[in-house]
């Protein structure tokens, strides 16, 4: 490559990296390869959710899924909204309902053994682990008894989104969110209390 397409390349990734993920969809409209750096920019976490709710296997798989459906739906896409995140999370949320019965495998497997197979293994995290591994196994096993449109905005609220990006990724109204994650809520505090009741 000549001096003058290596400046044009370095160009188009810095512009790739400074633009806001509508214009990055947009863009890959005519110039597909740009809708590479919105998969650099938000395969992390969004392979984090898939992994939280189906482990690990099952998240290497689905992430691309999750990928491909975005990339074949991009010309859909409303450039309204800058941040793609709510976005991707509706679609990998879509996707992850169709394996509701894996999801629910898995967190079972987590409430009866107290281990969590989607945690990543870094050293600074054993102490918070071994302390709260007892407690996983019953919120694993509440997560699981929960209806998954309920799961769904629990969840996605643990990954960080707020009540409009939740109802956006859902298609659902911001009140019908605030309603679901209330339930749930509930539904898992009680099911922990009940299961490690407050000594008084």
């Amino acid at each position: 490559m000549n001096h003058a397409g290596q400046r044009e390349t370095e160009a188009a990734a810095t512009r790739s990296d400074a633009d806001d993920d509508a214009t990055l969809i947009t863009g890959s409209l005519q110039v597909p390869e740009r809708f590479g750096a919105l998969f650099d920019r938000h395969a992390p976490v969004i392979y984090r959710y898939i992994a939280r709710r189906l482990g690990r296997d099952a998240a290497d798989d689905l992430l691309a899924e999750v990928f491909l459906a975005a990339f074949q739906r991009r010309g859909h896409y409303d450039t309204t909204r800058p941040d793609a995140r709510p976005w991707l999370y509706g679609i990998a949320s879509r996707l992850i309902g169709r394996h509701r019965r894996d999801e629910v495998r898995f967190f079972r497997a987590i409430a009866r053994t107290g281990v969590d197979p989607a945690a990543a293994p870094l050293a600074d995290e054993v102490t918070d682990r071994v302390a709260a591994q007892a407690v996983r196994g019953q919120l694993a096993a509440a997560i699981a008894g929960l209806p998954g449109p309920q799961r769904d905005v629990l969840l996605l609220t643990a990954s960080g989104l707020g009540y409009a990006e939740i109802a956006e990724a859902l298609g659902i109204p911001v009140g019908t969110v605030s309603s679901r994650l209330v339930r749930a809520r509930q539904k898992v505090r009680g099911s922990v209390d009940v299961l490690n009741p407050v000594d008084e």
